[in-house]
């Protein structure tokens, strides 16, 4: 029988979005077929800039300073096996982050990104590295086969301190902001979230992470079943009941981000599995407002991934086979958000161009 977590609702104040004034979507759309294009020609761009204008309640909206936050942390459950790469390689990769080698360093240096790399709970100490920002909880959460992974109290402040992170960026005048994680064992931790949040069976929730073989495969999916197993009194009602039962560190921090940047009316990108999952739980808290301000910028290779999107009635930008997480996504879809800012504001309309059709 497991540890009961209370949940920590009455130590966390949930940030709730306030939903999206429709005033200018009439303006907004006038705009757009005005366009010297035929209707509807620019596609999932007219999409993109129709929300980025309700987003920022205006006809000419801007992209200011665009950060992207990496939240990294341990696992308990990958002492089970439940990865291809052994635990040690979280500490490893942030140190890479630091550096500048890995993917996500790369991306965001092509497209302008700020990259801020946050220890939300890795084993080890980053004391050399300043460049890594210290939200340590622990060093790493607890194996949820035989307890929580967190206490109430350390996931509550694993939301507070995601939400502190997003303040400190938008008071540096950021408005559109990605968010990546890495984390050995964290595709485990979705998935039981995925199952617990929406019932979806355990087994669809359940992919191949870092690249499992079948073997490997068939172990995370029976250690994943015996931690549902071993809590049977969890209430799956209680979003933060589940996510301080099976989630992570960072998972805990990129909800309080995701909260905390819907409520300061910042554009999101949402890149893979385990930034989603981290939504469900932000969405199931907050409710509907939450997901207007989400720009979905791919579909994951990641078993469940796209039976998340299909809960949150989401249509990823690019679909690439993507699988690394980090937050990779959210930088390669970021140009396409540039463009549909950049056609709404500078794309001449009929009349100014003179050309006859008034988007007929």
């Amino acid at each position: 029988m497991s540890q009961q977590v209370a949940s920590p609702l009455a130590a966390f104040l949930v940030p709730v979005p306030r939903p999206l004034d429709l005033t200018l979507a009439g303006a907004i759309e006038q705009k757009i077929n005005q366009k010297t294009k035929p209707l509807g020609a620019l596609g999932q761009l007219e999409d993109l800039a129709r929300q980025v204008a309700l987003v920022q309640q205006t006809l000419t909206p801007t992209l200011r300073q665009p950060h992207l936050l990496v939240f990294a942390a341990d696992h308990g459950l990958a002492a089970e096996g439940v990865s291809a790469y052994p635990p040690d390689v979280t500490h490893q990769m942030v140190r890479n982050f630091a550096a500048g080698g890995a993917a996500i360093n790369v991306f965001c240096r092509l497209h302008g990104l700020t990259l801020r790399v946050i220890d939300a709970g890795v084993r080890g100490s980053f004391a050399d590295l300043p460049a890594v920002r210290d939200q340590k909880i622990a060093e790493g959460t607890r194996n949820a086969l035989y307890g929580p992974a967190m206490s109430a109290a350390e996931c509550a402040q694993a939301l507070r301190l995601g939400a502190a992170a997003v303040d400190e960026v938008a008071a540096a005048g950021c408005n559109v902001l990605g968010l990546g994680e890495m984390g050995i064992g964290n595709t485990s931790a979705a998935a039981l979230l995925l199952h617990c949040l929406t019932g979806h069976p355990l087994a669809e929730c359940v992919g191949r992470g870092t690249g499992l073989d079948a073997a490997g495969l068939a172990r995370k999916q029976a250690v994943l079943a015996a931690a549902v197993a071993a809590h049977p009194g969890l209430d799956r009602a209680d979003p933060l009941a589940v996510l301080a039962t099976f989630g992570g560190f960072e998972i805990a921090q990129l909800t309080g981000a995701m909260l905390r940047a819907a409520e300061l009316g910042m554009l999101l990108l949402i890149d893979g599995f385990i930034a989603s999952a981290a939504l469900l739980v932000a969405w199931r808290l907050a409710g509907d407002a939450v997901l207007p301000y989400c720009v979905f910028s791919h579909e994951s290779a990641e078993g469940g991934h796209p039976h998340l999107l299909r809960v949150f009635g989401a249509r990823p930008l690019l679909r690439l086979g993507l699988r690394l997480g980090e937050g990779t996504g959210c930088a390669l879809a970021y140009p396409l958000l540039q463009a549909a800012v950049a056609f709404l504001n500078e794309m001449a309309s009929f009349e100014s161009a003179g050309v006859a059709g008034g988007g007929e």
